[in-house]
Parts: structure tokens; C-alpha cells; sequence
């Protein structure tokens, strides 16, 4: 009998346990105060998918926009036409590819340069050649094109001083007469995304403060403004992102001062330090012993180090003397890093303030991609980070993102639309993105 009565309370607390267990609750779907029923993507080469030095239609098609528009489906989004390169064309203006590792463990690239969809060069007086890529035709959601500036947004003839933007115009280099936000304003829109101004910080880095010049934060609030005036004033809502701090990706990052002096000095013990030309004050330069605050490029070919070089003293080793520095386009010196990361603080400041008087989410790229520098993220059980290729979110040219890390971008700008406007679109399966491909 005893026995009897513990089978029955143990099936009692068994059933108790059952009526206890927790319920997970998934959102409804539901598009909350926003309409996405034409969203529309507004940027650069971030936005348009760029990836491993190039822009191809792999890249493409997991561009963050994309991602969000496949996510939006849910909550009443509609078709999301993308400018793709074809099939036959589908390596774009070509890229950079992973085919191995050096005996020192260095990675080995090499360019993609088949199946191109560039129809020609076209010489601009006074600017230089501009590469033209096969034209496309119909409808754009994604209006992301590469190399643009906040700067560009109103210059007329910008169509014929950019392929990306020219491919994208019903008339060829040099008849365009059309500005940036004549174009992505021409047909109606219920909703978009804007992360524009990378490329008014970036390009002045990434040339090492010697190629491009920082736009001014007055002009680019004025001009931030009038993009946000004008994308809203048909009362769409949307979500903007501030801009990265540029000198935290990897293209900056990866080869270092101490590196390069480490190498030097396993030949030669007697060296002691390597001398850039450095940025003194406005357009002053002067020839110093590089720190570990001075970036220097991704792209620099460190195999220049000790090369003879002849100057008026007789031949002396390449970045090795006060004679014979670096090139400034190699290094973003201390000087020029402070300078990038006012004007980026400055322009954050424009963005967030603009888009918060007129109602708009935020996604903090600055904040989140800093953070991820610091202390990693985990995400779908995935440990990602800032480095070079190990680290799954920056793709071979250590600007722009994976596939995994467009999605983690995705799911950013999700999640601030969401907390804005009460709406519960499902996030993006990062796991469902890779990152680099190894050969």
C-alpha cells in the first residue's frame, strides 16, 4: 500500500512540474507604428554589400539591407529589388580572395579578375580615370553605392565621377546631371535606413591623412539635415546609424609599429625604431620615430622596410632614418587619428541629434562595433571579435563586413526599430551567414 501511495505521489509532482514549466513567449509578428511596405536602403559601399576589396553579387545579396528586407516579410514588408550584377558578371568590379597563408602564418591574397562587369574606362579632365561597370535597369530598394560622402549628396555631376552611382543612372559619363538625393527620393517610400558619412572620415584615414581631406562638421550637419528633411517630409519613418569609429577596424590594426620593429630588429638588434613623416600642425610635417600610437595601413607592403633609398646623404634603409620615413599614405599618425576621431564625434553628434528631433531610430554602430573591439561577442553561441580574419566579422580588405557580419548589422538596425516603433520583426539567424572563405 505504501508503495501504492509513493508511485501515485510521485506521478502527482511529476505533473506539477509539467503544469510549472515555463512558457517562451514569442512575439507576434507585427509591424508596430511603421509601415515597410516599400523600404528603401540609403548609403555607401556598407549598405550596398561591399566586401573583400570589391563589390560582387555575393556581396550583395547579404548586404544588411537585404538582410532586414528578408526579415521584414513578416511584418508587412514588401519586395526588396536589389541593383545585382548578373550572373555571367556576377564578380563585379572584381575583389580579393583567400588562397593561403605564408611560413610565417601571414595571409596570401590574390585578385579576382574573371567574369568583371566593367565596361570601360572613362579619363575625366581635372580628376582622374573612372572605371564604368554594366548599367542596370528597374526598380532600386538598395540605394547603397560605394565611395560615396554625405559631402556628394547634392553635387550634380557626381554621377560621372563615380561608376557605382553612374551604373546606376539612365545616362552615361559625362551627360549626368542628376544628384544622389534627387535619385533615392524620385519614387515614393514608406520607410528607410540611412547609415551615410562613413566615407567623410574614412577616406581621409584610410589614404593616411595624405589622399583625402575631413569634411567639415558644419557642412556635414547642414547636409545631414537636409538628407533627413528630405527623406521624411513624406512622413516615412526610418532608422539611421552613426558612424564607426574608422580607426578600430582591422585595415588599422592588424600591421603595427612593434610588429614591423620586431621583424627589423630579429636581423638587425641595432635598430631602434621606425621613423614616419608625421603631422605636426595644419599642413606641417616632420620626419619622427613612430609609436604605437601611429596606425599604420593594411596595405602597407612591409618588404619596403630597409630597401636603400638615395638621398642627398647617400643611400640609406627605407623607414629606418629621419631621412628616409614611411610614406605618409602608409600611417595615420597620432596627430591625424585625433583629428579622424573629432570629426567622426562631431558628425555622430549631427546624426543623433537630426534623427532624434524628427522621431528616428538610432543604432549606435560607433558605440556597438567599439565594444566588440574591447570584448568581443558571442551571438547563436558564435565568439566573434575585431581581428583580421580570425575574427569572423571583417572581410579581407579590413573595412567593410562578412556576410556574418552584415547579419550582426542587420539584426542591430532590427532591434532599434523595434524599441522605436512597438514593432516585433524576428531577428536575422546569424549562424545562417559565413564569415571569410578559406581556400
Amino acid at each position: 500500500m505504501k508503495t501504492l501511495k509513493h508511485f501515485i505521489y510521485i506521478i502527482i509532482g511529476l505533473v506539477g512540474l509539467v503544469a510549472c514549466k515555463p512558457e517562451i513567449n514569442t512575439p507576434k509578428p507585427s509591424h508596430g507604428t511603421a509601415n515597410f511596405s516599400r523600404f528603401i536602403a540609403v548609403g555607401n559601399s556598407l549598405t550596398a554589400g561591399y566586401a573583400d576589396g570589391g563589390l560582387y553579387l555575393q556581396g550583395q545579396l547579404n548586404s544588411y539591407p537585404a538582410i532586414m528586407a528578408k526579415q521584414m516579410l513578416s511584418v508587412g514588408g514588401g519586395a526588396f529589388t536589389q541593383p545585382l550584377f548578373s550572373t555571367a558578371q556576377s564578380n563585379g568590379s572584381g575583389y580579393l580572395q583567400l588562397t593561403g597563408f605564408s611560413s610565417t602564418g601571414s595571409p596570401i591574397t590574390a585578385p579576382v579578375t574573371s567574369n568583371l562587369a566593367i565596361r570601360g574606362i572613362l579619363p575625366v579632365p581635372g580628376f582622374g580615370n573612372v572605371t564604368l561597370y554594366s548599367k542596370y535597369s528597374g526598380d532600386i530598394n538598395n540605394y547603397g553605392v560605394p565611395g560615396i560622402k554625405l559631402l556628394n549628396i547634392t553635387y550634380a555631376p557626381y554621377g560621372n565621377l563615380n561608376g557605382f552611382y553612374e551604373r546606376l543612372l539612365p545616362g552615361d559619363s559625362p551627360t549626368n546631371t542628376t544628384p544622389y538625393l534627387a535619385f533615392i527620393t524620385a519614387k515614393p517610400f514608406t520607410f528607410f535606413s540611412n547609415w551615410l558619412g562613413n566615407n567623410d572620415a574614412l577616406a581621409y584615414a584610410t589614404s593616411g591623412g595624405a589622399g583625402d581631406v575631413l569634411t567639415d562638421p558644419t557642412t556635414f550637419a547642414a547636409l545631414n539635415t537636409l538628407l533627413i528633411n528630405t527623406l521624411t517630409q513624406g512622413g516615412a519613418k526610418g532608422v539611421v546609424a552613426t558612424i564607426p569609429d574608422v580607426t578600430s577596424i582591422p585595415y588599422f590594426n592588424t600591421v603595427t609599429e612593434g610588429a614591423i620593429l620586431a621583424g627589423v630588429q630579429k636581423a638587425n638588434p641595432s635598430v631602434t625604431g621606425l621613423y614616419i613623416n608625421a603631422l605636426v600642425s595644419g599642413t606641417t610635417y616632420a620626419p619622427r620615430v613612430a609609436t604605437p600610437a601611429d596606425l599604420i595601413v593594411l596595405t602597407f607592403p612591409t618588404s619596403k622596410i630597409g630597401q636603400p633609398v638615395s638621398t642627398p646623404y647617400g643611400t640609406l634603409p627605407y623607414g629606418l632614418t629621419p631621412y628616409t620615413p614611411i610614406d605618409n599614405q602608409y600611417v595615420l599618425d597620432a596627430n591625424e587619428v585625433t583629428l579622424t576621431e573629432n570629426a567622426v564625434t562631431a558628425f555622430n553628434s549631427s546624426i543623433t541629434s537630426t534623427a532624434n528631433a524628427k522621431g528616428l531610430a538610432v543604432f549606435d554602430a560607433y558605440t556597438f562595433l567599439k565594444n566588440i573591439k574591447s570584448n568581443g561577442l558571442v551571438t547563436n553561441g558564435i565568439n566573434l571579435n575585431s581581428n583580421y580574419i580570425s575574427g569572423g566579422l571583417f572581410s579581407l580588405d579590413g573595412v567593410h563586413l562578412t556576410p556574418r557580419g552584415y547579419a550582426i548589422v542587420a539584426n542591430e538596425f532590427i532591434k532599434a526599430i523595434n524599441t522605436k516603433y512597438g514593432s516585433s520583426i524576428p531577428l536575422a539567424d546569424v549562424a545562417a551567414y559565413g564569415g571569410i572563405k578559406f581556400p
